[in-house]
């Protein structure tokens, strides 16, 4: 690959698009363009030119749109080695040209961390007014990646018999009911759960509507955080209870302590729900003197009392017992599931450490997944149970077909596109339309798009 400077000036940009596409051209990622419409529904280019804090007419955005497609397509290191050279993939984001690594490192860290939480802050206020996620249990849990840094960090050990390496700490919340991301921080190696949760915990609050905000205030039934023991601390509990909207369940450790403790809450003080199933809400602090009361949840397993076993968790305000251990918190799990789906995105290594670079990254692999996530409801089976890798392999890089202009619109023609994507997308500015969404391509000069089937 051949790296020089081209003028990106908008009016080189706009006359190399347009020249572009008066060419015709075979793009070899056709598939990816089924995105436009979701980047239209979700509005997408509106986003983005607001992080940019540029005018549409400018490469910054249409940088961004790069990055997002590249997301989508699951690729990571040198540009010019996945193939991203050809004129297909560069069209669809508005530029005549790919821009190289050297452009996007100035771009992304010429842009805040501030910047990036307030992007994925309107992104998720757009899919909840949407109902991509209700916000009634959300999952937080840090996901720790491999660093490829050279800088010295803190090591972790996922096992004793592991070496340690360096990793990438990222937290997420999560909606277990909808199965989709709401937010994500970034920390520095050292950071322990405790430090690096409010950051997460402000976001996700600033998402949610004002409804679900307020309802801790107002003694109604306050989202409820599930998480695992490493936000089983004081200091986490205080902040939760004092400073956001939301309650918190989180199991104690299974420390010898914890244990005889529990057995010595009388038989009678349990609620038996089931055969072998009981549970008693005691009131509980952190030992300290003057320390904040919250509760406990001890539950028991068991039927006769040589075979019963104990476990405890956290509660900030009592919720229903049953349905928060037996259903809600299980689900938590779900966004282990989320990372297996869509780690490939930019979620699975961490080339750099700097957070600029890496929060405003991942934002736009956010917006992708986002977009991502219309389509595979649009689509339905089996490719919403596919994952991001699959979904790009199997869709975006194999079907064939070619984009053109006619009648003023951009027509992307699909030569071997499977029968549940001409069924969704071949009336697209009728289906648009219909919800209100404009049919015209703001990246792409306002031309408006149509799919065609042979």
């Amino acid at each position: 690959m051949q790296v020089r400077e081209r003028d990106s000036s908008p009016r080189s940009i706009e006359r190399g698009v347009r020249q572009l596409l008066a060419n015709k051209v075979i793009d070899n990622f056709i598939g990816l363009w089924l995105l436009v419409p979701e980047h239209l529904r979700l509005g997408t280019w509106d986003m983005v030119c607001d992080w940019s804090g540029k005018p549409g007419s400018d490469r910054e955005p249409r940088m961004a749109m790069q990055l997002i497609h590249e997301a989508a397509l699951c690729l990571t290191g040198v540009r010019g080695k996945n193939a991203l050279t050809l004129k297909g993939f560069s069209l669809l984001n508005g530029l005549p040209f790919l821009a190289a690594d050297s452009a996007i490192h100035v771009l992304l860290n010429s842009h805040t961390v501030e910047q990036a939480e307030q992007l994925q802050i309107v992104l998720g206020r757009k899919r909840f007014a949407r109902n991509h996620f209700q916000g009634r249990v959300i999952a937080i849990d840090p996901h720790r990646p491999r660093s490829f840094s050279r800088r010295e960090m803190r090591r972790h050990c996922e096992e004793k018999a592991s070496k340690p390496f360096r990793t990438s700490q990222q937290f997420f919340s999560f909606d277990v009911d909808a199965k989709q991301p709401i937010a994500f921080t970034l920390s520095t190696s050292g950071h322990s759960v405790a430090k690096a949760a409010p950051a997460l915990l402000r976001v996700t609050a600033a998402i949610l509507s004002q409804e679900l905000v307020e309802a801790k205030q107002q003694d109604k039934q306050a989202p409820l955080l599930v998480a695992d023991t490493e936000h089983c601390v004081t200091e986490l509990a205080d902040y939760v209870e004092q400073q956001t909207p939301f309650d918190i369940l989180a199991p104690f450790p299974r420390q010898k302590k914890f244990k005889e403790r529990w057995r010595q809450v009388p038989p009678e003080e349990f609620t038996r729900h089931w055969a072998g199933y009981a549970t008693s809400l005691q009131r509980f602090t952190f030992g300290r003197r003057g320390g904040e009361p919250y509760w406990e949840i001890v539950q028991r397993t068991g039927e006769q009392e040589d075979d019963w076993h104990f476990s405890g968790f956290l509660l900030t305000r009592p919720h229903d017992e049953v349905v928060s251990l037996t259903h809600d918190y299980p689900h938590r799990w779900y966004l282990e599931e989320y990372y297996n789906f869509h780690q490939a995105m930019g979620w699975n290594r961490a080339g750099t450490m700097n957070l600029h670079i890496r929060y405003n990254r991942l934002s736009m692999a956010l917006l992708a997944q986002a977009a991502l996530s219309q389509l595979r409801a649009r689509l339905g089976e089996p490719y919403c149970r596919w994952t991001a890798q699959h979904l790009a392999e199997e869709l975006f890089r194999r079907m064939s077909g070619d984009v053109r202009v006619e009648e003023g619109r951009i027509v992307v023609t699909y030569y071997n596109a499977p029968p549940a994507v001409r069924e969704c997308y071949e009336n697209i500015r009728g289906d648009l339309r219909a919800e209100q969404v404009s049919t015209q391509v703001p990246w792409l000069y306002d031309f408006e798009l149509a799919f065609r089937f042979r």
